[in-house]
């Protein structure tokens, strides 16, 4: 991208839906955020296809595949590639272009800009120059993966993608093992199986859902225990497609009664005062302080 590559490009553009060829607004200087299909290119939005046909620069993660979205809709737009290898070089070239009133539109290669992407750093230093951030949503493999996993999806945590080598993700893992909510990895085909081992070494005997080609020709929902799922994939190690696991929150702990509320007590006795005692019991039982505060005192006594 040269320096006078955003000097000519043509503003408000058309799209086509079938054989209806749509003209597209022109649009306001700022910095859009497009949501783009994530497999089934039926999924992209109105806004999205007038967003990219109406932006003086489109930039993607792969201009190749945003070429195919964009031949598809009939957008005769040229994207110039904005990735985490040429981000230092092109990221200042975007914000000048926005500095000369031009509207300049974001994608990635799937889903909605900025998760797992390097959008993140171009929307910091557009904030930060006084420019407009709009978002324009759509499709996300995050949302899509857990809406049909079968978990709980009234909290969840994106944890993105695990480290490579076993010992960062296990320990990666003990990190999210207690957040109270679903947790949801992107994770590559060749890495599944011992991931999952590692899941179900970790995290324990949760129940999972291994979400594969969203919206794709070869869909795929597998769902069972940690345990099951890396067994299925260890003997079936052909898989192939991006995947999205989604692994159910813990278990809620059952506050101790009787003789091990009493075990515990009695163990906390032996290393600090009362009142210290029923502060950390308190944290670990979720019981009210006060009540074992009156029993650590009768146990005292």
């Amino acid at each position: 991208m040269a320096e006078n590559e955003t000097d000519d490009l043509p503003g408000a553009g058309t799209y086509r839906i079938r054989t209806l060829e749509i003209p597209a607004r022109p649009l306001e200087p700022a910095l859009y955020l497009v949501s783009t299909p994530i497999g089934n290119l039926g999924d992209i939005t109105l806004r999205a296809l007038e967003t990219l046909a109406g932006a003086d620069v489109v930039a993607a993660e792969d201009t190749r595949v945003t070429r195919v979205l964009l031949d598809r809709f009939a957008i005769g737009k040229r994207p110039y590639a904005y990735h985490e290898y040429n981000a230092n070089e092109v990221g200042p070239k975007l914000i000048a272009a926005l500095a000369q009133g031009k509207s300049v539109a974001i994608v990635s290669d799937a889903g909605t800009p900025l998760v797992s992407d390097p959008g993140y750093r171009l929307v910091k230093e557009a904030l930060a120059a006084g420019f407009r951030v709009i978002p324009v949503p759509g499709p996300s493999s995050v949302v899509t993966a857990l809406s049909a996993s079968g978990l709980p999806n009234d909290s969840f945590f994106f944890a993105g993608f695990l480290p490579q080598k076993e010992k960062s993700r296990r320990d990666r893992l003990g990190e999210v093992k207690d957040v109270p909510g679903t947790l949801i990895f992107f994770e590559s085909p060749h890495r599944l199986p011992s991931s999952l081992a590692d899941m179900a070494a970790v995290l324990g005997a949760r129940d999972a859902a291994v979400c594969r080609e969203l919206t794709k020709t070869f869909e795929e929902f597998r769902r069972g225990t940690l345990a099951e799922l890396a067994a299925h994939y260890e003997a079936n190690d052909n898989v192939k497609g991006e995947i999205v696991i989604c692994v159910a929150p813990p278990a809620e702990k059952q506050a101790p009664e009787g003789e091990d509320l009493d075990t515990l007590l009695r163990t906390l006795l032996e290393e600090m005062p009362v009142s210290r005692a029923a502060t950390h019991a308190a944290q670990q039982t979720g019981l009210p302080r006060k009540d074992l505060y009156s029993r650590l005192l009768e146990l005292k006594g």
